[in-house]
């Protein structure tokens, strides 16, 4: 095949719809599951929503004007995919219930090699779709084997595990933390949240679109696309604080300490809550309904730290056993050390997950030295503290189109050029330390080495404005077929 895309969530129907506009037509989707979504299918938790704005976490070429709220919630989320897919006739294209194991670079044939569940099969280009919220992170907890009781990650919530009058522990205070735990906690006979680092949590501003506005966006799409606009240049000016100058977010900081102060009456569980670094060091949250939570009589914070599990419990470093009926782990994803990078090899063997661990330098976030024709969505600092990951991935996809039809037309490989790839890996990590991801927290988006090999350190639009175009004199260009006669 020409094209193979990993991945159906936004990033892989993105580039089969953009592929198609520019006349590729040969592309094939693998995915892993029997149905198309990504992170928007898996996620299913009670109360799941995205904390970005609707009008920017959808494709600017695609509008929804039927957003019921203006945070949308996951079952409209995936719903909005699997309406992509029937409009843009995608479904014809995937592979479902493929899972892929290994993805080489085949030197003799000088295509990709796809070794998945059902096959092995080649592909000209490849682009890596998979997202950085694709593999779920067990807590590294000595015994979490042991315990007796249903374990289960919000990522892979299983609603036939019964909640109701039972005792429940909830370990991590993250994005799915405070989405789920107001939800379970009336159903609870206990629940006991694990805390290791407090978050800043700002006011949720989500609330519902009244059908008149429903019926105006669909009858005037100019009028959606100047508020998506208007949100768009709002967020941006987040980056103020993010990269030029930490300081200001301290407007910010006594925002979310009087939104704690006014939910929270007692003073030590108020101080347990309260973040001691900067805001935006960590992901920030949102939420009405978290803090309320520890108001409640069955519900209790735990900061002590959790030195191991037991068939009955968790126990904590003050020696107290923490009797359980269900444990539920909110413990985020696998970004910086993603498992799917150890999967994918280029020329001469050499992995893609040297590009978020140590030195293989990156191009754009996109693409790498030795790893012709390949190009990867949501890679090395492209993700974002402020605004939508789904900009993002239109921003790659106009270089990445570009280059594939360039690739597929002049019977090339392409890849770009070391020096290249170094100054802008280089000159990336280089503006980090000034940002307030270098303030000294501990957070997802460092790798083991302590870089941040994740968030995009500058505006948006200068990341849009980077990746607009192609321009072959950045990449070693091999004008040899790309398969034998």
């Amino acid at each position: 095949m020409d094209v193979a895309i990993v991945g159906s969530g936004f990033g892989g129907l993105g580039a089969a719809i953009r592929l198609r506009d520019r006349g590729v037509r040969d592309v094939t989707i693998f995915e892993r599951a029997s149905d198309l979504g990504g992170t928007w299918r898996d996620n299913i938790y009670p109360g799941c929503r995205v904390d970005v704005a609707s009008d920017l976490y959808s494709f600017s070429f695609a509008p929804n004007p039927s957003w019921s709220n203006t945070y949308s919630y996951q079952h409209e989320i995936q719903q909005y995919l699997q309406n992509i897919a029937e409009v843009y006739q995608l479904r014809e294209m995937i592979k479902f219930n493929h899972d892929v194991a290994d993805i080489s670079f085949d030197e003799s044939s000088r295509q990709w090699r796809l070794t998945t569940s059902q096959g092995e099969f080649y592909a000209k280009c490849v682009i890596l779709a998979t997202g950085g919220l694709a593999e779920l992170k067990l807590p590294d907890i000595p015994g979490l084997i042991d315990f007796a009781g249903p374990v289960m990650h919000t990522a892979r919530w299983d609603y036939g595990i019964d909640l109701s009058g039972r005792r429940v522990a909830v370990i991590g205070t993250g994005a799915s933390s405070i989405q789920v735990v107001p939800q379970i906690a009336p159903l609870v006979k206990s629940l006991e949240v694990f805390q290791r680092t407090p978050s800043w949590v700002l006011p949720h501003s989500g609330h519902a679109i009244m059908e008149r506005t429903q019926r105006l966006f669909k009858r005037l799409p100019l009028a959606q696309r100047a508020v998506r606009t208007w949100r768009y240049c709002r967020n941006e000016l987040m980056v103020l604080g993010f990269v030029k100058d930490p300081r200001r977010m301290s407007g910010a900081e006594t925002m979310s300490r009087e939104h704690l102060e006014s939910q929270i009456t007692d003073p030590t569980l108020r101080e347990k809550l309260t973040p001691q670094y900067r805001l935006g060091c960590k992901r920030v949250l949102i939420s009405n309904d978290f803090y309320p939570t520890f108001e409640r009589a069955n519900v209790d914070l735990i900061t002590e730290p959790i030195t191991g599990i037991e068939s009955s419990g968790v126990r904590t470093a003050d020696g107290r056993l923490h009797e359980l009926d269900v444990l539920i782990a909110a413990t985020g994803f696998y970004v910086t050390d993603n498992p799917v990078a150890e999967k994918v090899h280029g020329v001469a063997g050499v992995a893609l997950a040297d590009a978020f661990r140590r030195d293989l330098p990156n191009y754009k976030g996109t693409s790498f030295p030795g790893f012709p024709n390949f190009f990867m969505l949501g890679g090395p600092n492209t993700a974002l503290g402020h605004s939508s990951i789904v900009f993002m991935q239109e921003s790659q996809l106009n270089y990445v189109t570009r280059a594939i039809r360039f690739a597929l037309a002049s019977g090339a490989l392409i890849e770009p050029k070391m020096h290249v790839a170094r100054r802008w890996t280089r000159d990336v990590q280089a503006k980090l330390p000034s940002t307030v991801w270098g303030t000294g927290c501990s957070s997802w988006y460092l790798n083991s080495e302590g870089r941040n090999t994740t968030i995009w350190p500058d505006f948006t639009f200068t990341f849009r404005r980077a990746t607009r175009r192609f321009t072959p004199r950045d990449h070693v260009i091999s004008k040899e077929r790309l398969s034998p006669d």
